[in-house]
């Protein structure tokens, strides 16, 4: 198997519209998961040059409220890698206009399933980590996914 592509992360930023809020003029969870979710997509691609599905979510941490108006700064990197499946460290933060002061609002694991045209899973390059920081990030998204795999027993 061939070396990744990109190693490097995918920011994205995303306006919150009055259509993504709910009653109290908050980000709906379900919207910033969607949009936690397209950057996961991104960067597994960016990191495989393959097309990719999402097989599963770790709990996601919603640490703060967005609120209409506000800009959404969405990074997304791999993290940890298996024959199939690319790992996704997601870090979603919301930017205030009037401070530009980002503050995290959610993070959380993304699993990511590399597929061909018949959407049966497909090998991906493998990540190999570098640094101590790297070695923490991947033995906390094989945690993550090594709870979802027990639960599913």
């Amino acid at each position: 198997m061939s070396e990744p592509y990109s190693i490097e992360p995918v920011t994205k930023i995303d306006e919150v519209f009055p259509q993504d809020t709910n009653a109290y003029n908050t980000l709906f969870g379900g919207r910033l998961m969607s949009i936690m979710d397209t950057a996961a997509g991104m960067v597994s691609s960016k990191f495989a040059h393959r097309e990719f599905v999402t097989v599963s979510v770790d709990a996601l941490k919603f640490k703060r409220p967005a609120y209409q108006g506000d800009l959404i700064e969405t990074t997304a990197k791999v993290v940890h890698t298996s024959t199939h499946t690319a790992g996704v460290h997601v870090v979603a933060k919301r930017l205030n206009r009037s401070e530009w002061v980002t503050e995290e609002i959610c993070s959380g694991f993304f699993f990511m399933v590399a597929i061909d045209s018949q959407m049966r899973p497909i090998p991906i390059p493998q990540l190999t980590p570098l640094s101590e920081e790297d070695n923490r990030m991947w033995k906390l998204a094989q945690a993550a996914r090594d709870a979802m795999k027990s639960s599913e027993r």
